[in-house]
């Protein structure tokens, strides 16, 4: 499994580019973070690896292959996106939420089935949520759902993993454990993709880290060697001061 990413270039308009010269890699048994303040580019470049945009230059590679040359059930087969929606407003159980994620290997209007079930039981069981199965989604925390749509992409059987933002809208314990969570998967052979706000979550999980700014990637590598004091203040132009594994911003400063 596998992302190649070679001079991407995107726009919406012409003369006005969201993503310059976007080269980078990331490979199985990764867990990828993308930082960068708001609007710039974090979730084109999803679409564009997502194959649901129209490149202006370059090319997206998903597992040796064009993204273009795929279909969208071929895609759906590799890659799984877990956006930053809400849920629906009928109250499913956990167990009918994460089988949606089969749909891609069900013909139109077939139901889902035993082996179906038999799949997602066991995604809830690695996620250790299966406990949950027949709760409803309004009866369970922030951090349970959160674990419930990765369900959803793992019954996919897709090897890659694009996340936007997973841990955002989740309090400080949940934001551990469901990375904590992530961090097993990519253990077990997955590459993760994710988006991020948080250069902390990056330096505790991260094995490679990629810092866009104004729609060019201005540092990609491990977390010691992107997240310094240097380019936090070129990103987030703040002031942090890095003790170890722990990011201390300059309040006085702000």
């Amino acid at each position: 499994m596998s992302i190649e990413v070679k001079n991407l270039r995107f726009s919406y308009y012409p003369g006005q580019e969201v993503l310059k010269d976007i080269s980078f890699s990331a490979n199985k048994g990764e867990m990828v973070y993308i930082l960068g303040p708001n609007g710039v580019g974090k979730s084109t470049l999803f679409r564009c690896l997502l194959g649901q945009a129209a490149l202006g230059g370059g090319e997206v590679k998903i597992c040796g292959k064009n993204v273009a040359a795929y279909t969208p059930s071929q895609l759906a087969a590799q890659m799984a996106y877990i956006p930053q929606v809400g849920l629906p407003s009928f109250n499913y159980s956990v167990r009918e939420m994460a089988v949606m994620g089969r749909t891609v290997h069900l013909s139109p209007f077939a139901s889902p089935s035993r082996e179906d079930y038999r799949i997602t039981d066991e995604v809830l069981r690695r996620l250790g949520i299966d406990a949950l199965a027949d709760r409803g989604i309004e009866e369970i925390s922030g951090g349970e759902r959160q674990l419930m749509l990765i369900a959803r992409a793992l019954v996919q059987q897709s090897g890659i993993l694009i996340m936007d933002e997973p841990t955002a809208n989740l309090d400080y314990g949940n934001q551990i454990r469901v990375q904590a969570r992530m961090k097993k998967l990519v253990g077990e052979g997955l590459l993760i993709l994710q988006s991020s706000h948080n250069p902390q979550h990056a330096l505790l999980f991260a094995d490679k880290v990629i810092a866009l700014k104004n729609g060019q990637i201005v540092a990609v590598g491990s977390p010691s060697e992107v997240i310094t004091e240097q380019n936090l203040y070129l990103l987030y132009g703040l002031k942090v001061k890095k003790v170890g594994a722990l990011l201390v911003p300059d309040i006085e400063a702000v």
